[in-house]
C-alpha cells in the first residue's frame, strides 16, 4: 500500500497532493516509521537531485530513515537503485534512461515495504 500511495504523490494522482521524489518517501512510511509530518516538509529542498553528493532524493530520504533502525537496509536499496537505475545519483540515473524519477519512488519505497 505505502508502494501504491508514495506513487501518487509523486504524480500527484488520485486525489494526492504533488510531492516530490524525497517528501513521497518520508510521507509514505511516516506512520510506520513514527515520522512527523514537517519533516516530510523538511524534504521539500531534496528532490530533483538537491541532495548531499547529488544522491537520488528517493535514496537519501530512505537513508534518513533507515540510518537508527534499520542501517542494514540502506544498502539494499542503494543496491536496487544501482541494479534498476545504473547509479545512485539522480544526475546519472536521468541521464542513463533507464529508470524515470517514478520508478526510483516505486523501486525504493518497495525496498522499505519489505521491512
Amino acid at each position: 500500500m505505502s508502494v501504491e500511495k508514495a506513487k501518487a504523490h509523486y504524480l500527484g494522482k488520485q486525489g494526492y497532493k504533488k510531492l516530490n521524489c524525497a517528501q513521497t518517501i518520508v510521507n509514505a512510511f511516516k506512520d510506520k516509521f513514527g515520522l512527523s509530518e514537517d519533516l516530510v516538509e523538511q524534504f521539500s529542498a531534496n528532490g530533483g537531485g538537491r541532495t548531499p553528493d547529488g544522491q537520488c532524493g528517493s535514496l537519501y530520504a530512505a537513508k534518513v530513515m533507515l540510518e537508527k533502525t534499520h542501517p542494514a537496509k540502506i544498502k539494499d536499496c542503494e543496491n536496487v537503485l544501482l541494479i534498476h537505475g545504473g547509479s545512485t545519483k539522480c544526475r546519472e540515473i536521468r541521464a542513463l534512461k533507464k529508470l524515470p524519477c517514478v520508478g526510483c519512488v516505486e523501486k525504493i519505497a518497495e525496498c522499505i515495504e519489505k521491512i
